[in-house]
């Protein structure tokens, strides 16, 4: 029986991936800053770790708890959104110590066992607005544009030795917290010039058209995981298949 390791796991795509794996019949290593059993249907194959993948000593501690693992979801991840000259240099610094810098330590703690055994399965999650730049997220979207770098990069690092890298790219989700997550980072004051353009993209956000589900990102994260053959980057929701063909 394999087992899957899932970063980010409290809400949203971490934990409909979580449920999709157990359901699958897979042992699962669900993690969360501050763990929380409610989320989860309690089983034998599963296991809830604490991890705070901007903190090396977390990822140790997670990384020795869980043991030999079959595949990486480095899922975990936080929001922005607001004009770049509003955002304080350490809010910013955050974003990255997040979405980027903890998907490579994470990463960087798991490949060892990979190479050693000659198998394994890194994916990455991120997102389209990497694929059609959007107002007001710039520094979200080069956190996540970072990482769709060193993932295809790693690939081919990787390739020879057995190893698989994929990138799940979700579009919009209204069923997760992105935005509830985001905002304890909103309070800074942007001007006034952007008020319109934010006025704009909240009701883009409100008023959608397709969008991405939770279970979408999940049955992506599964079909990368279990099928080598699919492609490097595959897009999960049908807003983000879409826009995978716009750009192709």
């Amino acid at each position: 029986m394999k087992t899957v390791l899932i970063t980010g796991c409290s809400s949203g795509f971490g934990l409909e991936t979580a449920r999709c794996f157990l359901d699958k019949g897979w042992n699962v290593i669900a993690t969360m800053r501050t763990p929380r059993a409610d989320v989860l249907p309690p089983s034998p194959r599963l296991r809830i770790l604490p991890l705070d993948v901007g903190n090396a000593e977390s990822i140790s501690q997670a990384i020795s708890a869980a043991g030999p693992i079959d595949v990486l979801v480095n899922n975990a991840g936080v929001g922005l959104l607001g004009a770049l000259e509003g955002q304080p240099m350490d809010v910013i610094a955050e974003i990255f110590q997040t979405n980027t810098l903890g998907t490579i330590a994470m990463t960087q703690a798991v490949v060892p066992q990979f190479r050693e055994r000659g198998d394994g399965v890194v994916i990455n999650v991120t997102s389209t607005v990497t694929l059609r730049a959007l107002p007001l997220l710039a520094v979200y979207t080069a956190s996540k544009a970072a990482v769709n770098a060193f993932t295809e990069s790693l690939a081919l690092e990787l390739e020879p030795l057995g190893v698989r890298v994929r990138l799940v790219l979700p579009g919009l989700a209204p069923d997760t917290r992105f935005g509830e997550n985001a905002r304890p980072r909103m309070q800074a004051e942007s001007p006034e010039a952007y008020a319109a353009l934010l006025g704009k993209v909240f009701e883009g956000f409100q008023n959608p058209g397709p969008i991405t589900r939770s279970i979408d990102v999940a049955e992506a994260v599964w079909q990368a995981a279990t099928d080598p053959t699919v492609p490097m980057r595959l897009p999960a929701g049908e807003d983000a298949r879409q826009l995978a063909a716009e750009v192709a």
